[in-house]
């Protein structure tokens, strides 16, 4: 526990009382740190949710509106590396509901880059995850945006709205699936696992690399399947319908808001070597936690199945 002292007038921004909270968990921490941000204004995080979840339906409805029908498509760097008009109109209608509500976060966004602010807060966004599956008209694309704080991810949230999946997580606080608390699977051995993975569009040629690793499971009998976006993977893992999932090449957009939804619902993630895992790096191993250390050792090498 930690006292902390308050010392703020929102009237004349001066120090004229003192307030003192006992910090018992990360939820009342938040608070505190977040009415010294704002400049005397509460920015709770039912604030937040209510802004994460509205933005993620907002790109969510462009989604809708382009699906299936006649849109522009463009490539980026590398091959088969698209982006199209309904990545763009995502995107504007996600930053529109953040900034009508909090015009002085950070946001990192796939298409727009780093719109930078002076702020604790920033909003990492994949305006549509799965956009090559989108493009060819496969319902497996989301939205995907997850709110970091202090350089720590806090909220979480991942919409596929073709069949109408809401994940959502806040930190201490547990994932859900459209408000239903969820967990991962209760596997523990790797063998009998099932997985999912991707594979870059620019190959990666290392030792360990994603067809390595790839065969190492699938020479096994292990089925590994691959759905063309990160995001919905790592909410697989989430809510049970995938044992583990592991990549080489994310991207912090890729990951921020399916990382904190696996870790929430109780599983566990890391690098591939079985380190600290950061949004700013690339490669991710998520399991249910159960199996975790040995595909670690598989991926690497080091056990055979």
């Amino acid at each position: 526990m930690l006292d902390v002292i308050i010392n703020y007038d929102n009237r004349q921004g001066q120090i004229t009382q003192s307030i003192s909270y006992e910090v018992r968990s990360f939820q009342e921490e938040f608070k505190i740190q977040a009415l010294l941000n704002q400049g005397g204004q509460w920015l709770s995080l039912p604030m937040l949710k209510s802004t994460l979840i509205n933005a993620a339906k907002a790109g969510a409805s462009e989604i809708l509106r382009f699906f299936n029908r006649e849109f522009t498509v463009s490539n980026k760097e590398g091959v088969n590396n698209l982006v199209t008009e309904a990545d763009h109109a995502s995107e504007k209608a996600i930053i529109e509901v953040i900034k009508a509500a909090f015009p002085g976060h950070h946001i990192l966004s796939e298409e727009a880059g780093e719109i930078i602010r002076d702020s604790d807060y920033k909003w990492i966004i994949d305006p549509i995850d799965g956009t090559i599956n989108f493009a060819h008209g496969i319902p497996l694309n989301c939205v995907s945006i997850g709110v970091e704080y202090n350089a720590e991810i806090i909220m979480a949230a991942v919409y596929n709205p073709h069949i109408n999946e809401l994940f959502f997580a806040e930190k201490g606080k547990g994932a859900t699936l459209n408000d239903k608390p969820i967990r991962v699977s209760e596997q523990t051995k790797a063998i009998h696992a099932c997985l999912v993975t991707g594979f870059p569009y620019t190959y990666i040629n290392i030792p360990n690399g994603p067809l390595e690793i790839f065969e190492r499971f699938v020479r096994k009998g292990v089925p590994v399947r691959r759905l063309g976006s990160a995001a919905i993977d790592l909410c697989w893992v989430a809510c049970g319908r995938f044992d583990g999932f592991y990549e080489h090449k994310l991207e912090a957009w890729d990951s921020a808001a399916g990382y904190l939804i696996v870790e929430e619902a109780g599983g566990k993630v890391t690098d591939l070597a079985g380190n600290k895992f950061s949004v700013y790096q690339h490669k991710v191993l998520a399991t249910n936690g159960k199996i975790h250390e040995e595909m670690v050792e598989v991926i690497n090498g080091r056990k055979e199945l």
